[in-house]
């Protein structure tokens, strides 16, 4: 991005901080405890899982939240939301070791020399790659460091820097999306509905190959059109006046070695400890995070790496996820509020009421509109779990849709408009480093949103039908 326009950026009118936006959002929820009614529902232990009795929605006595316990909640909301925060931060070290031993870096470069003559396979390749990222380590603000990589890639090959950052960016969003083994997002979201972890990933992978399918044809569509006439990119004009980032760069990433597909080997065996270990023996959130950091340890000796090194690294990693870590803790104040007001209960009760009326099949595209719309205040997919789920698992025991089903309303509600939307911080980190305009992405990238939410719909009303639990 050139200077100049960044210091107009600078100069402009911001959206509110994330932060800022979910901090008034307590301070409105501490009002609200004076003015809705507080109520509870009764709550029966089935099958090791608390469930809301219908039906059995009854007013209490007023308890509105005090000016000082509204900011206690903040506190309270990080102890609360510890497990999930301290777990995003290892997973986060974690990857920041494998990343700098150099080994993702030498494996994109062997992929380009094997395509090369047949660049046409660059694109499904590198963006299965990503999506399988975003699926496993719920790949977001780490695809930034990965974005001049792609942009020099497509570039070399005659396509133009937004094929470079599609690649990149479009690829691990399709796996964020389907969400097989994401534990930021379907992870914590299942950890509040009380199901078991990445239960009913063989759904979500037969949506995620109609959501990755959809993605690569879509890139390989435009990249098509870009090589045979150059003047077709929708940033010829900004490729043109040098406004676009790293068309020029020429990278030497090294070639594959054997300690980088140790690396590799080791990253993967990681994750599939994981699955074994949460199928077999019900690991969940504390034991998956000593692993990842077991595996990020590991890498880093794997890699040649010296211990202060490791650390060095690890710390970088963490560094990379705190936007989305600390936000769990504010979004999770929200609900310490709501419950110390007991008026969670009665907005669950007027919510539910409200998709009374509706078919099953209407009421889950109605969660999903609401998890959308949600999105563009809270960005961060751990923060929207932990800010929506607490509701919406009541609300689908009410209308007796399966749990699963109103984590997969949050799982696509929060995925896929992070592509489009000007509060998310991976997407707008993305364009300030190549240097695309955000009014050129979108019109890009909207047709494909709109594909993806028409996708997320038909899933939604499938799993419905189908009962996925």
């Amino acid at each position: 991005m050139l200077k100049e326009e960044t210091e107009n950026i600078k100069k402009g009118p911001r959206f509110p901080h994330t932060y800022a936006i979910l901090l008034a959002v307590v301070i409105i929820s501490a009002v609200l405890s004076y003015v809705i009614p507080a109520g509870e529902f009764e709550r029966v232990e089935i099958d090791d899982r608390t469930e809301v009795v219908p039906g059995s929605y009854a007013q209490t006595e007023q308890s509105p939240v005090s000016f000082f316990d509204l900011f206690k909640s903040i506190p309270l909301g990080l102890i609360d939301g510890g497990e999930i925060i301290f777990y995003i931060f290892l997973v986060g070290g974690a990857f920041g070791v494998i990343r700098a031993t150099g080994a993702i870096e030498a494996a994109i470069q062997k992929i380009m020399i094997t395509v090369k003559g047949n660049e046409k396979l660059m694109i499904p390749v590198i963006m299965f790659v990503f999506s399988v990222l975003g699926f496993t380590t719920g790949m977001a603000e780490e695809a930034i460091i990965f974005v001049p990589i792609g942009i020099v890639l497509a570039t070399a090959l005659g396509y133009d820097a937004m094929v470079g950052t599609a690649m990149v960016t479009l690829g691990a969003a399709s796996g964020f999306i389907g969400g097989m083994l994401n534990p930021f997002t379907v992870g914590i979201a299942q950890e509040i509905a009380e199901l078991t972890i990445f239960s009913g990933w063989e759904f979500r992978t037969f949506v995620y190959v109609f959501v990755l399918g959809s993605a690569v044809w879509y890139v390989m569509h435009y990249a098509k059109r870009v090589k045979k006439d150059p003047e077709a990119s929708l940033i010829h004009h900004e490729s043109q006046n040098g406004q676009v980032n790293f068309t020029e760069d020429v990278m030497d990433f090294g070639e594959l070695k054997k300690r980088h597909i140790f690396i590799l080997l080791t990253f993967f065996l990681g994750i599939v400890i994981n699955v074994y270990g949460i199928f077999q023996h019900g690991w969940f959130l504390t034991e998956l995070s000593a692993n990842f950091f077991l595996v990020g340890i590991l890498a880093g000796f794997v890699g040649g790496m010296k211990v202060n090194d490791i650390f060095d690294a690890f710390i970088d990693g963490m560094k990379l996820v705190v936007y989305g870590a600390i936000i769990v803790g504010f979004a999770r104040a929200i609900l310490v509020v709501l419950e110390s007001g007991m008026i969670i209960d009665t907005i669950i009760n007027s919510m539910s009421g409200v998709l009374d009326y509706l078919p099953k099949s209407v009421s889950v595209l109605g969660m999903l509109l609401i998890q959308v719309i949600i999105n563009f205040f809270i960005p961060s997919g751990s923060g929207q779990a932990v800010t929506t789920m607490p509701i919406m698992t009541p609300i689908a025991d009410l209308q007796e849709i399966p749990r699963q089903i109103a984590v997969l309303a949050f799982q696509y509600g929060d995925a896929i408009t992070n592509t489009i939307i000007p509060t998310s911080a991976s997407l707008m980190g993305v364009l300030a480093v190549s240097g695309i305009p955000y009014i050129k992405w979108v019109k890009f990238v909207w047709k494909i949103t709109l594909i993806w939410l028409i996708i997320a719909a038909i899933a939604l009303v499938a799993a419905t039908i189908l009962n996925i639990t």
